[in-house]
């Protein structure tokens, strides 16, 4: 998109705020957007859908759900979103689909997997590129579930769980559910740890597998005893019509919702988020200037926790020209 943005950010923003979700599709046009204003236009968009503008965290539950290639996590979504609907919440999904080599965009597949009722007003699907990193999170994607997050209930971003997908979800989301199947690597891999930590959720599908469900469903529990997680909760679940399972799946992510300081993580999220623009931008010798990773983090926690992630980044910038 080069052309001159439409809609004000800030206009945009105070929809959002309001509750107007029409305004999603133009707000994430916007912040994907590579138009001259669109920074500019971006940051007044994020800023009115800010803790400090709105004095508290947004409402919505950001949700992280992660897994490998071809699990089911479109038909999950489908059956989840369902759910949510019935319980009378708006839910927003930003499906994270491989880059085109050629454009930067998305390549639409996950969007057209997720089955949902074209007429319902109160569900926002978009697939959102992933950017230049193997399975990790835009930028724009994670501005894009901030921003979400004034106006849904519900905000879900699903991506494949390769490369740096895993510590990205864990960084922008209040609740991670991964997704495994059995009869495959999958649960293996879990069992290696080579996934990722622990994650809130574990979500096995496809348990009308009978037997091999049951072997898989035993393991991830061994697996959590040895990691010293055998609190994590594990939900067992099905999409086959009857679907099984997806109502405790809803009840297992509102448990951990509800236990969260909701605000410390996502003012750890922001911070993280900030050091990271910073450094894709900026680089090891920005990094360096700011006396390395660590230091720059210690520096971050010291800031004041009302900043939207532009102003911490901004302030990273202007500690690193003090420092060069």
């Amino acid at each position: 998109m080069t052309g001159r943005i439409r809609a004000s950010g800030r206009d945009l923003g105070m929809r959002l705020r309001e509750g107007d979700l029409t305004a999603a599709p133009a707000a994430l046009n916007l912040l994907e957007s590579r138009a001259p204003d669109a920074r500019e236009q971006a940051e007044a968009l994020l800023a009115e859908v800010s803790p400090a503008v709105l004095d508290q965290e947004p409402a919505a539950h950001l949700i992280g759900v992660t897994g490998p290639p071809g699990v089911g996590k479109s038909s999950l979504l489908s059956r989840l979103i369902r759910e949510w609907r019935d319980r009378g919440r708006s839910v927003a999904v930003l499906a994270v689909d491989p880059s085109s080599r050629r454009s930067g965009g998305s390549l639409l597949g996950d969007r057209a997997r997720i089955e949902t009722d074209p007429r319902d007003r109160r569900v926002f699907i978009r697939s959102t590129a992933a950017g230049e990193r193997l399975g990790g999170l835009a930028p724009a994607t994670r501005t894009a579930a901030q921003a979400l997050a004034a106006a849904f209930d519900v905000v879900v971003i699903e991506t494949v769980g390769v490369g740096q997908s895993e510590t990205d979800i864990a960084d922008t989301a209040d609740t991670v559910a991964v997704v495994l199947q059995p009869a495959s690597g999958d649960v293996l891999q879990f069992l290696k740890a080579g996934i990722m930590e622990v994650p809130d959720v574990l979500v096995l599908t496809k348990s009308d597998l009978g037997s091999a469900a049951k072997r898989a469903l035993a393991d991830l529990h061994a697996a959590l005893m040895a990691l010293g997680a055998g609190a994590t909760r594990v939900c067992a679940v099905s999409s086959l019509a009857p679907p099984t399972g997806i109502a405790d799946l809803a009840d297992a992510l509102d448990a951990h919702r509800a236990g969260l300081d909701l605000p410390a993580r996502r003012l750890r999220a922001r911070r993280r988020q900030a050091l990271d623009e910073f450094v894709a931008e900026h680089g090891e010798r920005g990094l360096r200037a700011l006396g390395g990773r660590l230091e720059a983090q210690r520096w971050l926690e010291r800031q004041d926790e009302t900043f939207d992630v532009s102003s911490l980044e901004r302030s990273l910038e202007a500690r690193a020209q003090e420092r060069w």
